[in-house]
């Protein structure tokens, strides 16, 4: 017999069917409840409450546990490569050979940028914040390829714009940085690895040679952000996919989730904690023990996650990562120092052991970013590139699932009641 839930409802029991899923997870299926009995359930955050189902990522918070499409996170990072995974999520397998020579392909063909797109980013200002100028960029694309903003792409259509935008997004990042830093840009080189080639369009130069490590430690960075489940970004993609808007705009909307601090922009976070923390001495010690102080406002960056209640496992695999790159670049940054010394500090203090306050993976990812020389401001940006593909594989899921609807959350109205209109002279 079929699991069922049972809810006593203003005297009347219901039942409701229990799913469950693969991994032996369950959820118990509501979407009758406010057609049977008017009510809705509350949950502030959706931390409850499951907004679809989907076959690309599985993640275990209270046992650490991260997997794409089956495949365990720790393998792709060890083993796979970013264009590699890319293939993984949007498809749903490993590609062949010849698949994977072909989807790379696919993704040079587009190597460059419409001219249209290179005159729209030269008018930002050179101090633009990054993700605002990418996310508006990322919607303008619509305005050059017509063809992809219609409501029901054919398959091979989906496949190239996803493709396109794997291409497209990279270029324009590096293209922004080096009219930041006042440089001219350099072109995309469809021969080279995804992650060299987009380090090339960042830092060529006279002499420039990214060494393997670097690139190895990028490809690396993008692996584990490439998906995280139904998180905020993805979420919103998906939201705005779901009103049939086109692949631009909801991976411009994706991008735009992404820029907030609690989201992708805490790696970014961490880096400025550093630098208070270096602006008061470097003594991080200090910093330790405010973040211990419940009436200090003082917030320690980097350290715990809202899902996982153990240790991240992407954070296990970035910090040999990180060290490995910190040790072939013997970069002697302050700021990394004191990086380290909060690490050590906090992996041995029962204060953190206790509460699980473990360095995540944003921790470790903006000290390698900096490392590599990338600025602050450009972290979140970085993170967007990694989660891409996910962003990708979300949204084709939904649009090829032919049972979704257009997202439209319910609330609780708490606002005034019936009121009569006063004529503006009698206020």
């Amino acid at each position: 017999m079929a699991e069922v839930a049972k809810l006593i409802v203003a005297g009347q029991e219901l039942e409701f069917p229990v799913i469950e899923g693969t991994e032996k997870e369950k959820a118990i299926d509501i979407s009758s409840l406010r057609a049977k009995t008017g009510y809705i359930t509350l949950d502030a955050g959706f931390m409850n409450t499951g907004s679809c189902k989907s076959n690309v990522t599985f993640l275990d918070g209270e046992k650490g546990i991260l997997h794409y499409r089956g495949y365990q996170i720790d393998q792709l990072a060890e083993k796979s490569n970013f264009a590699e995974v890319s293939y993984l999520l949007v498809n749903g397998k490993l590609p062949s050979t010849a698949e994977l020579k072909t989807f790379n392909e696919k993704v040079g063909q587009s190597s460059k940028l419409p001219q249209g797109i290179k005159n729209i980013l030269d008018q930002f200002p050179r101090n633009a914040h990054p993700m605002g100028v990418i996310a508006s960029v990322t919607s303008a694309l619509s305005a050059f390829y017509p063809e992809f903003i219609e409501q029901d792409l054919s398959a091979p259509q989906r496949d190239k714009v996803i493709t396109q935008l794997m291409a497209q997004v990279k270029i324009i990042s590096a293209y922004f940085y080096r009219r930041a830093m006042g440089l001219l840009p350099v072109e995309s080189d469809p021969k080279l690895s995804y992650s060299a080639d987009f380090i090339n369009m960042m830092f060529s130069g006279p002499g420039f040679q990214a060494s393997q490590d670097v690139i190895n430690a990028l490809d690396i960075l993008l692996i584990l952000h490439a998906d995280h489940e139904q998180n905020c970004s993805s979420t919103t993609v998906r939201t705005v996919g779901s009103s049939k808007a086109n692949l631009f705009a909801s991976v411009s909307s994706g991008i735009d989730a992404l820029w907030g601090q609690l989201h992708g922009g805490a790696n970014q976070a961490v880096l400025e904690m550093l630098e208070e923390i270096a602006k008061d001495g470097g003594d991080y010690k200090k910093f330790i023990a405010k973040s211990k102080d419940k009436n200090d406002t003082f917030r320690l960056m980097g350290f715990g996650h809202r899902v996982y209640k153990n240790f991240d496992p992407r954070a296990k695999i970035i910090k040999k990562a990180c060290d490995n790159v910190l040790l072939k670049l013997g970069v002697n940054d302050p700021l990394l120092e004191i990086a380290k010394g909060l690490e050590e500090v906090a992996l041995k203090d029962p204060y953190f052991i206790e509460r699980k306050l473990y360095p995540n993976v944003d921790f470790y990812s903006g000290i390698i970013y900096r490392a590599l020389g990338i600025p602050t401001n450009m972290f979140t940006v970085m993170f967007a590139l990694g989660r891409l593909p996910g962003w990708l594989a979300q949204w084709k899921e939904m649009t090829e699932d032919k049972e979704t609807k257009i997202s439209r959350p319910r609330q609780i109205y708490i606002g005034p009641t019936t009121r009569e209109y006063v004529d503006i002279s009698k206020r």
